[in-house]
């Protein structure tokens, strides 16, 4: 009884649904879409569609030719092939004999000749010339007071450049200490038996007890003084000849005596420090020998 009620409300809601599409024809939709309601106040606008701009011909097309990069040298590496070692051959070794082992091959290394550059001397080295200088011609002195060829603007710059040793070596040269003897600062001071001459001398040059010609470091500038070198001499006027005043009984004879002095000198060819302290013989003394006594002849 149910089922009769349902099916006639079933058949009406289907024939009022096709009457309503018969009033209001439209297309069908796919299945499943249900169409959004237009906006409020919204009326399509037409697409724009421009006008299509006036045809142009194109050039031909020209193609390019490609450029071309050279690739870079690259040398292919170096492999060694692989070391195969010779197959070992064993050769038995009868008893009691010595085994024979080949000297083995070493074949001479080869080096070539190694070159060597001369030597480059700009100036040749001057060599050391030790010998009599122009001041000692005419000059019977072993030593000179004078001297036109006297280097004294070198010795400067060069005690410039070694000023702390140099100075050290003049000090030691005119070293003064209670063991010194002091010196007679005037010549009417001195009595003498056997006649002589007596001077302070400052030597330019002089011969050191080698025999060699020295150059000595006087009279030249150092910083804010003036390094000097003094010497006393006594030299006899008459070596040889009695001595005055001695009674003819005694044998008597004047000697000349010398001392060794020591100057700072200066070496030009000494290219490590050109000063150094050397020795020199100088007159001293003029002594008087005194012989055995003899008793003079009688008288008869």
């Amino acid at each position: 009884m149910k089922c009769w009620m349902i099916i006639p409300v079933l058949a009406v809601a289907v024939y009022a649904d096709a009457d309503a599409d018969a009033a209001h024809p439209h297309p069908a939709a796919p299945y499943g879409y249900t169409p959004a309601p237009p906006a409020y106040g919204y009326s399509p606008t037409p697409a724009y569609h421009p006008e299509p701009a006036p045809y142009t011909p194109v050039a031909p097309y020209t193609p390019v030719a490609p450029y071309h990069h050279p690739e870079p040298y690259a040398p292919e590496p170096y492999a060694p092939a692989p070391y195969a070692p010779a197959p070992y051959a064993h050769h038995p070794v009868p008893h009691h004999a010595a085994p024979h082992h080949a000297a083995p091959h070493h074949g001479a290394p080869h080096h070539g000749a190694p070159h060597h550059a001369p030597p480059h001397h700009p100036h040749p080295k001057a060599e050391p010339s030790y010998g009599p200088p122009t001041c000692s011609k005419g000059n019977p002195k072993p030593w000179c007071l004078e001297d036109k060829e006297y280097p004294a603007y070198e010795i400067e710059k060069a005690i410039e450049y070694h000023y702390d040793s140099v100075q050290q070596m003049y000090k030691d040269v005119l070293a003064n200490t209670d063991n010194s003897v002091a010196r007679l600062k005037e010549l009417v001071e001195e009595t003498y038996l056997c006649p002589s001459e007596t001077a302070y001398i400052q030597p330019l040059r002089a011969v050191n007890v080698h025999g060699k010609w020295r150059i000595v470091v006087n009279a030249v500038k150092a910083h804010y003084e003036t390094l000097t070198q003094t010497a006393r001499i006594e030299e006899c006027t008459t070596p040889g000849s009695a001595c005055p005043l001695v009674p003819e009984c005694y044998e008597t004879k004047c000697l000349q005596k010398s001392i060794y002095h020591r100057f700072l000198v200066y070496d030009p060819y000494d290219q490590y420090l050109p000063f150094a302290i050397d020795s020199f013989k100088l007159p001293s003394a003029c002594a008087c020998y005194n012989g055995p006594y003899e008793e003079p002849p009688h008288k008869k």
